[in-house]
C-alpha cells in the first residue's frame, strides 16, 4: 500500500497545515482520521523513530462495540453492558463523559483504520476483560489484534519504525492470543504445536518470498504508518515541540518546533493534537507525583516521553489530573545498564508466588498488571512499603513454562542473572530465605500456606484464581485451579522491580479531546489525547488494549471536532462577505 507513493519529505520547515499532530503513535490515527475528512495534517515526532510507545506495546486495543467483535467473533457486543461496565469500574475516578464519548466513537474509530490502513483485525477472544465480575464486565473479553503485518509493506520507511521489546529467537509473528498458548507448548502440546508450526511457516516462509511478518505493536504501528505514507502526510522525525501559539483570544494557533538545533514555525487553522505521550521517562516529575522510589528510568515506554507536551500545555493554563498514576506494569528486574524485563503470564501460573521483604505474600499475584502496581504504592502510602518483591518458583514451572519473553521450557536461568543478584537457587524454603534476606520462619510458612490453598483449590486470602482473568493466564491442565500448585524441589527467586507501560496522568480533556483549562474552560485549538491526556478511564485499566485503545479513539474524536471547526470558520468568512 505505502509503495505506491514516494515518502513525503521529513525536513523541518516553516510552514502552515490544517492540523498538527505531536507524537507518532496513536496520534497516527488523528492524522488519518484528519486526512480522510480532507484536512492537511502534518505529523512530529521527537525520536528517531516512528510508532512510539504503541510499536512496543503488545499492540492489543480495548474498543467495545466495533465490528471487529460483533462480526468476526460471531460475539454480540452490546454497547449498554459496556457503558454498565465502565461506569462500574470508573466510578467517580474521571468525567462520565469521556468515557461515554469513547465508547460511542470506538466502532466508527476501527473502521476509519479499517479503511485508511492495510491493517486487518481479529478478536482476541477469551481475553478477559480485567474486572470480568464488575456489572457488564466480559469474561470472554473485548480485546481485539491486528493480524499478522507484513513490514516490508513500508519499503525503505522500514528503518524509520521504532523496534518492538521483544523478539522471537526465530522469525515468527506471535499475536498476543498466540502467546497464551505458545507458553503451554509442554502443558498442552496438541493445542500449542499447531499454532507455533503456522506462525514459524508464516515467519520463515515469508521470509522466503522476500517478507517480514510481524504482530503486536509492531504490526499495528507499522500498519498505521503505511496509512500515513500511503496519504502522503509528512511525519518529521528528531523534531521536537518546544512552544505553543496563541492568538489575542487564546486560541492555539501554531506551534514552533525544533529539528537540528533549528527552529521552525508550524501554522494551524484546526488545531494541534498532542499525541506526545507521557511523562514515562521525566525522573523528577516521577519522584514528584508518584514515588521517590521508583527505580530511574524502569518504564517500557518509550524514551521520548518526558512530559514534554504537558508542560507545554501547563503554561498555556491547563488543568492536570491523575499524575500519581501509570499504566503499572510488574516486571523482573534489569541486568545492569539494561531496561526491566518483561512478564506476561509468570505470575499468573501455578508453581509460583511473590514476597515482599517479609517473606510473605501480599497480594492476588495473578491481579491484572495495573492493580499490582496499585497496591505496591497503597502500601507505601500507608506506611507499609514493598522494599523488595521476589517471584519464587520451582524446577517443575522451570520445565513447564516461557520466562521473561526468551526462556523456553527447561532453559537455566542465565548466569548472568545469578552474577548480576537478581536470580538465586536453592535447595529448600530456609536456604532461599538466607539467599534473599527475608526471615527464614516466615517464608516457610508462606510455602506452607501456598501449599494448602494449592491443595484445596482455594486461596482464602487474596483470591487468586478467582477471576476469569486470573485463569486466563493460567495452566489449564493443573486441578482444581489452574492458578495453584503447590512447590517441591528445586527452588527459585527472581527479583521483581515495578516498571510501567507508560504514565497515564496528564492534562485534563473533555469528550471531544478539547484540552481544558485548571478552571474548566476549553482552550481552543488544542487536544490532548493518548498518555498526554489524563486517563478517560480514571484511575482503571478496563482491559488489555485499553491505554491503545483510548488513543485510537480519541485521535478519531479530536480530528473530527477539528475538522468540523474548519467547516465552522468557513460558513462564518461566506457569511461576513456576503453584502448586507
Amino acid at each position: 500500500m505505502a509503495k505506491k507513493q514516494a515518502p513525503p519529505a521529513t525536513r523541518a520547515a516553516n510552514r502552515s497545515v490544517d492540523l498538527l499532530v505531536v507524537g507518532s503513535g496513536t496520534g497516527m490515527a488523528a492524522a488519518l482520521a484528519a486526512h480522510e475528512l480532507g484536512l492537511s495534517t502534518l505529523i512530529v515526532e521527537k525520536t528517531e523513530y516512528v510508532g512510539g510507545s504503541t510499536a512496543r506495546s503488545g499492540g492489543a486495543f480495548w474498543i467495545p462495540g466495533s465490528s471487529v467483535l460483533t462480526e468476526y467473533g460471531k460475539s454480540r457486543d452490546p454497547l449498554p453492558a459496556a457503558r454498565e461496565y465502565i461506569r462500574s469500574v470508573v466510578g467517580e475516578t474521571a468525567p462520565v463523559d469521556r468515557g461515554l464519548s469513547f465508547l460511542d466513537n470506538g466502532a466508527a474509530t476501527v473502521e476509519m483504520l479499517g479503511r485508511t490502513t492495510p491493517l486487518k483485525f481479529f478478536w482476541a477472544k477469551g481475553y478477559s476483560d480485567y474486572h470480568p465480575e464488575q456489572p457488564g464486565g466480559r469474561a470472554d473479553g473485548r480485546t481485539c489484534e491486528s493480524r499478522p503485518f507484513d513490514m516490508r509493506v513500508l519499503g525503505r520507511e522500514r528503518r524509520r519504525l521504532r523496534p518492538g521489546v521483544m523478539e522471537a529467537p526465530v522469525p515468527m509473528p506471535v499475536t498476543g492470543a498466540d502467546y497464551k498458548w505458545f507458553n503451554l507448548m509442554v502443558r498442552k502440546p496438541l493445542r500449542a504445536v499447531p499454532k507455533i508450526v503456522r506462525r514459524a511457516a508464516l515467519g520463515i516462509g515469508g521470509m522466503a518470498l522476500g517478507r517480514e511478518y510481524a504482530a503486536g505493536g509492531q504490526a499495528l504501528a507499522a500498519g498505521m504508518y503505511a496509512g500515513v505514507l500511503n496519504a502522503g502526510i509528512p511525519v518529521w522525525t528528531e523534531t521536537s515541540l518546544v512552544g505553543l501559539l496563541q492568538d489575542s483570544e487564546g486560541r492555539v494557533t501554531g506551534a514552533v518546533v525544533r529539528q537540528d538545533g533549528q527552529d521552525s514555525t508550524i501554522d494551524v487553522r484546526c488545531g494541534v493534537v498532542l499525541a506526545a505521550g507521557g511523562f514515562d521517562h521525566n525522573v523528577e516529575w516521577r519522584r514528584k507525583y508518584q514515588s521517590d522510589a521508583l527505580p530511574d528510568n524502569a518504564s517500557l515506554g518509550a524514551e521520548g516521553n518526558t512530559g514534554d507536551a504537558i508542560a507545554l500545555s501547563q503554561n498555556l493554563g491547563a488543568g492536570l489530573a491523575l499524575m500519581d498514576q501509570a499504566w503499572w506494569f510488574p516486571a523482573f528486574a534489569p541486568l545492569p545498564g539494561e531496561s526491566p524485563m518483561v512478564m506476561l503470564a509468570e505470575r499468573s501460573l501455578p508453581g509460583s508466588f511473590v514476597v515482599d521483604q517479609s517473606g510473605r505474600r501480599f497480594i492476588n499475584e495473578s491481579v491484572d498488571y495495573m492493580s499490582f502496581g496499585q497496591e505496591v504504592l497503597r502500601r507505601e502510602r500507608a506506611g507499609s512499603p514493598v522494599s523488595a518483591m521476589w517471584m519464587i518458583f520451582d524446577q517443575k514451572y522451570r520445565n513447564s513454562y516461557i520466562m521473561a519473553g526468551g526462556l523456553f521450557p527447561g532453559q537455566p536461568l542465565p548466569q548472568e542473572w545469578y552474577d548480576a543478584g537478581i536470580a538465586c537457587r536453592a535447595e529448600s524454603p530456609g536456604e532461599l530465605a538466607s539467599l534473599i534476606d527475608v526471615p527464614a520462619e516466615a517464608l516457610e510458612a508462606t510455602f506452607r500456606s501456598f501449599g494448602e490453598a494449592a491443595r484445596s483449590g482455594t486461596d482464602a486470602q487474596f483470591s487468586r484464581g478467582d477471576s476469569a482473568y486470573d485463569r486466563y493466564y493460567g495452566d489449564p491442565t493443573i486441578r482444581p485451579n489452574p492458578n495453584l500448585r503447590a512447590l517441591e524441589g528445586t527452588l527459585f527467586a527472581v527479583k521483581m522491580v515495578l516498571s510501567d507501560l507508560g504514565t497515564c496522568g496528564g492534562v485534563t480533556a473533555d469528550a471531544s479531546g478539547r484540552v481544558l483549562g485548571e478552571d474548566g474552560a476549553v482552550i481552543d485549538g488544542l487536544y490532548a489525547i493518548g498518555n498526554t491526556a489524563a486517563n478517560a478511564f480514571g484511575a482503571t485499566y478496563p482491559g488489555a488494549g485499553a491505554t491503545i485503545g483510548q488513543g485510537l479513539v480519541y485521535g478519531y474524536v479530536a480530528a473530527r471536532h477539528a475538522a468540523s471547526t474548519l467547516t465552522r470558520t468557513a460558513v462564518e468568512e461566506d457569511n461576513a462577505a456576503v453584502p448586507r
